[in-house]
């Protein structure tokens, strides 16, 4: 028998949500250096994202949100990735992201397979909208839709099992 998944909204004036992002910021500075070990890792599985889904999903918006801006400035700052032209692309999808996967978490109470991946296409989609506004490229705005299906299906496969089993409380 599976015990229910808890899923919360931490408010800004809790320092538990400080503490989750903080864990979940050193998620998405570590996946990412893992990932960049191997040729074109970072674009090939999108880790930057993977904290941030989780974060915003479990313990709400708020949580994704600081996740979703601390993360790609601070790799950017440590390690110079993302560079910092594709930076303000990298940080819109995360928001986009962030609210989006809470909104998703408050609304169906449950982290299913066919709700990630609505959460997961629909920060895409807007994103990569968002990105070619920004760079006026549609090619490159499409980057993540060419090479990245394997990040995306990570995220929503890797993001239900660690919502569902391993964090569910």
């Amino acid at each position: 028998m599976q015990a229910t998944l808890k899923l919360h909204a931490l408010p800004f004036d809790s320092a538990k949500t400080y503490l989750a992002a903080a864990i979940f910021i050193m998620g998405n500075i570590v996946m990412p250096q893992l990932f960049h070990l191997v040729p074109h890792g970072g674009m090939t599985w999108l880790p930057i994202y993977f904290f941030t889904l989780i974060g915003a999903y479990k313990y709400g918006w708020r949580v994704g949100l600081l996740t979703a801006m601390a993360s790609p400035a601070v790799n950017s700052l440590l390690f110079g990735m993302p560079g910092m032209d594709g930076l303000p692309a990298i940080m819109l999808k995360s928001v986009l992201l962030a609210v989006m996967a809470g909104y998703a978490a408050r609304r169906f109470n449950k982290a299913s397979l066919c709700v990630l991946t609505a959460v997961v296409a629909g920060y895409q989609i807007l994103g990569t909208l968002g990105e070619w506004a920004m760079k006026g490229d549609l090619y490159l705005a499409c980057q993540d839709f060419r090479i990245g299906i394997p990040g995306m299906l990570l995220q929503i496969a890797g993001g239900w099992a660690v919502i569902n089993y391993i964090i569910r409380k």
